[in-house]
């Protein structure tokens, strides 16, 4: 359910065994779930009481795991023809057809479905109600306008910004500012993170009929400043929880460090506009966000 952010198929190995464990779990996007619950766990730590019931994140890690696995197969049930046009995609499981499509579908559902009743049924209804929405957003809106507008990266992070809304709701807090300061957070890093991986891989999406903004952009330029503006709006965003008093100063400085290395990053991309570049900032993508999240478990207030 992390919509826009997506591994990097240079650092996949490519010798995983074609076992049906081994599909099972490129079907799901498995390091890209572990990801969602990572967020998902900080979202409930956060948003818990001084005294942090293990029991209950570990109820909303399972529903939030389901749900996350399942909205991965349909989203690749969903694009199985155009994951058989693009390099990087076609030796999925359904594409290559070493999986049935309708069994990617059948598993993409009653995982998804599993996942939103058992969030309803051990933590409560919005939890639920959140994680319902995240799948909806995902299939309905995303899919569908990757091949229709370049916005689709944006409406992506929607949803991949929602899983540490679900473990936040999962405590029975309600969703305030505190919530909303870490949906912002991973919004704007997914940005970023996401335009590196499209420029690096823009042939490979023309090919498969998806519209984005590193389509027609040969020189990079369009892609870098992108990932520069929002950097730039991530520093900003990832120090509210310090002002709004869920962690404290302490992470700000952390934040600030780990911000403007991103931003260096991002405008190294954006001065040479090298592939190597692009690639340097999706590593620092992929390391500044545990940072970060690390630093803000840390200083919770």
């Amino acid at each position: 359910m992390m919509a826009a952010a997506s591994h990097d198929p240079e650092i996949v190995s490519q010798r995983i065994p074609r076992t049906f464990a081994a599909d099972f779990a490129e079907l799901i996007k498995a390091r890209l779930t572990l990801l969602v619950l990572i967020t998902t766990s900080v979202g409930y730590y956060m948003g818990a009481p001084s005294r942090v019931s293990y029991v209950g994140m570990l109820q909303a890690f399972i529903g939030t795991a389901l749900a996350a696995a399942g909205a991965a197969a349909l989203n690749q049930w969903w694009e199985r023809s155009a994951d058989a046009l693009m390099q990087r995609t076609q030796s999925r499981p359904i594409p290559s057809g070493r999986m049935k499509s309708r069994t990617g579908l059948i598993l993409g559902l009653a995982l998804s479905i599993s996942g939103v009743v058992y969030l309803y049924r051990t933590c409560n209804p919005p939890a639920a109600a959140l994680a319902a929405l995240t799948v909806l957003i995902y299939l309905l809106a995303y899919t569908p306008l990757k091949r229709i507008s370049t916005t689709n990266t944006l409406v992506g992070a929607i949803p991949g910004a929602l899983p540490p809304m679900i473990g936040w709701a999962a405590t029975g807090r309600a969703i305030d500012l505190g919530a909303w300061s870490l949906f912002a957070i991973i919004f704007f890093w997914q940005l970023p993170h996401f335009f590196a991986i499209s420029w690096m891989y823009r042939d490979d999406y023309v090919r498969g009929g998806f519209r984005m903004i590193s389509n027609d952009d040969k020189t990079g330029e369009r892609s870098a400043s992108q990932s520069v503006f929002f950097c730039m709006m991530l520093l900003i965003v990832a120090g509210l929880p310090t002002f709004i008093r869920i962690a404290s100063f302490a992470y700000l400085g952390a934040e600030l460090i780990l911000g403007c290395i991103f931003i260096a990053m991002a405008m190294r991309f954006l001065r040479t506009r090298t592939r190597s570049d692009a690639r340097l900032l999706f590593l620092t993508s992929i390391v500044y966000l545990p940072l970060l999240l690390a630093a803000l478990v840390l200083s919770k207030t």
